[in-house]
């Protein structure tokens, strides 16, 4: 039998792995030189801007950082707080949504589950964009537009989400631990919060992270819910900003400031929650 085991030399993939570390340096670079423009633009002067296209620092960085919080009487600092309100409260509430979904369909049988998991996948192939128009005409004959409820009425089912927990929960929550946890008397609801939340913790930061970032992003829902300036999200108010810069061109540095200040708040979330993953991968392995 050993002679029919392929030998780990690797010689014959390292060409392969050679393609293929060339290929996600090559996607890297394509999605960081954006960003790092950003930043390099968030540096200078309204001249410098449109004098030159090079990454090379400017002159202007503190200028447009007062002059971006100083915009409209502080506006920018008020969309940062909306934009914070709806990320943070939407995407929690979508974590829990989503945990408590994602546990049932992995933990209990009932009838009509294949089809209702059928929808909820076919939920995941739907673009936000369709559902934006009619989220709008349901929340205003609610009442709930320029209103942060309407805003996160929308984002709170995550078909996506909903998916993900179930997979972790079938993975990371042993039949055998609910049984037993039944046996002791334990209710339902105390088993999910005690026992399977913790078990699907890491899998739930995931999810909570793919939320925030997609409605810190979030431009069609609000832009359609929201009409007034004091409710607005940074992606709201960074479009408003730019709409008048083409009248102003002083207002362009000042967008690209408040893009990289956005940029600045998802890399600080994401390196906030990268430890969990960690403990994650060291659980795993210690399971192993």
């Amino acid at each position: 039998m050993s002679t029919l085991t392929t030998p780990r030399s690797g010689r014959g993939l390292r060409p392969n792995r050679f393609g293929s570390t060339l290929v996600l340096i090559i996607g890297a670079v394509y999605c960081l030189i954006p960003v790092v423009w950003v930043f390099m633009a968030t540096t200078k002067t309204n001249q410098e801007l449109f004098s030159t296209l090079t990454f090379i620092p400017g002159t202007g960085f503190l200028d447009n950082i007062v002059s971006l919080f100083q915009y409209a009487d502080g506006s920018f600092a008020l969309w940062a707080l909306n934009s914070a309100i709806y990320a943070i409260g939407g995407a929690t509430l979508s974590t829990l949504v989503s945990a408590a979904a994602g546990f049932a369909f992995a933990v209990y049988d009932f009838r009509g589950k294949k089809l209702a998991f059928g929808i909820l996948l076919g939920g995941v192939l739907i673009p936000g964009v369709v559902l934006a128009l009619p989220q709008y005409f349901l929340f205003a004959n609610l009442g709930l537009t320029n209103t942060h409820i309407g805003v996160l009425l929308g984002v709170i089912v995550s078909p996506f989400g909903i998916y993900l927990a179930r997979i972790y929960a079938e993975a990371a929550v042993p039949k055998e631990t609910i049984e037993a946890t039944r046996i002791d008397g334990a209710s339902e609801f105390r088993t999910f919060t005690s026992v399977a939340v913790p078990m699907m913790f890491p899998g739930l930061v995931t999810v909570f992270l793919l939320q925030f970032i997609a409605i810190w992003n979030n431009f069609l829902l609000p832009f359609l819910m929201l009409s007034r300036d004091d409710t607005f999200p940074i992606t709201i108010g960074l479009y408003t900003m730019l709409n008048r810069g083409t009248q102003e061109g002083l207002l362009w540095t000042q967008a690209i400031a408040g893009s990289a200040v956005s940029i600045v708040a998802i890399l600080l979330v994401m390196s906030s929650l990268q430890r969990f993953w960690r403990l994650d991968l060291l659980s795993g392995g210690v399971k192993g």
